[in-house]
């Protein structure tokens, strides 16, 4: 060995002369367990339940972290989904206010007045829009869809109308991604 490498590990080595603690395997440091007990004096069996505690230490440490990290990707998950939830609860509150305006715009009877209530419409949509609020299509005629429509009302069928068929839209559903927030309230032919 060099003379700078021998210094080096001398530098490196405890004063107190005990031997440096290396970073193999424990299997590795029990296989020398005996070399280390001719030498230090202490009992090998010792040695052996002192390396064996450490491995029982390390195994625990590892499911330890492993636990707190399933538990941080856990927490994380939950409140995302709380907030998606919360935002959900709070557009359902304002859709009446939607409503409401649908059906003054139906009723407004000059043209300045439904030109502004449509603006009215049209910059709510685009805050639902934003919140990743789109309304679900349901039209006069569809076939009623239970996933995404709730019947309020039956209506006999008439001359050439199938049973099964949306009649009128008395409300608009409302979806945010796959979740359905508000179903659309529907008269069904019967």
């Amino acid at each position: 060995m060099s003379e700078k490498k021998a210094k080096h590990a001398k530098e490196q080595a405890p004063s107190d002369g005990a031997p440096v603690q290396d970073n193999k395997p424990i299997e590795e440091n029990t296989e020398q367990a005996g070399e280390i007990n001719k030498e230090s004096g202490a009992p090998a069996e010792e040695l052996k339940k002192a390396l064996a505690a450490a491995e029982d230490y390390k195994d625990k440490w590892y499911r330890v972290s492993a636990e707190y990290d399933n538990y941080r990707k856990r927490n994380s998950a939950s409140v995302s989904q709380a907030y998606r939830d919360g935002m959900a609860d709070a557009v359902l509150k304002l859709l009446p206010v939607a409503d409401n305006f649908g059906y003054a715009l139906a009723s407004a009877s000059d043209e300045k007045t439904k030109a502004g209530i449509d603006k009215i419409i049209k910059n709510f949509a685009n805050i639902l829009q934003s919140f990743g609020v789109e309304e679900i299509p349901v039209a006069v005629g569809d076939n009623f869809d239970e996933s995404s429509m709730e019947a309020v009302m039956n209506t006999p069928c008439g001359e050439g109308e199938e049973p099964n068929k949306v009649s009128t839209v008395l409300k608009k559903g409302y979806k945010q991604g796959e979740k359905v927030i508000r179903f659309a309230q529907v008269a069904v032919t019967v």
